[in-house]
């Protein structure tokens, strides 16, 4: 279960930019759907110098059964702010639907 603190679309598809080249599609595969969208950060070092550097994440819950992988995208509604999704995990739980 997760509170839902936002609404998104799911953007997808391919397109080309002014010099040929493959670039991310805008295309709208979903939208107004009800998400949880937390901040989380991390201190990393860098290896050479061990500069600290802050390490910026977002963790994004939706409903199960939307359809998102590795190559679509999530724009935040509210704030217009677009988002890669890096990896899709579905939490294990036999008794209650899990969100994605």
């Amino acid at each position: 279960m997760y509170v839902a603190t936002t609404t998104v679309s799911i953007l997808g598809g391919t397109g080309e930019d002014a010099f040929g080249d493959e670039a991310d599609g805008s295309t709208v595969l979903a939208s107004e759907i009800s998400a949880s969208l937390v901040e989380s950060t991390r201190t990393a070092r860098e290896p050479v110098t061990g500069t600290p550097r802050i390490v910026r994440t977002h963790i994004c819950r939706i409903p199960p059964g939307t359809d998102v992988d590795e190559n679509k995208r999530i724009k935040d509604e509210k704030t217009g702010e677009i988002y890669i999704v890096v990896a899709v995990t579905k939490n294990s739980n036999p008794f209650l639907a899990q969100p994605l």
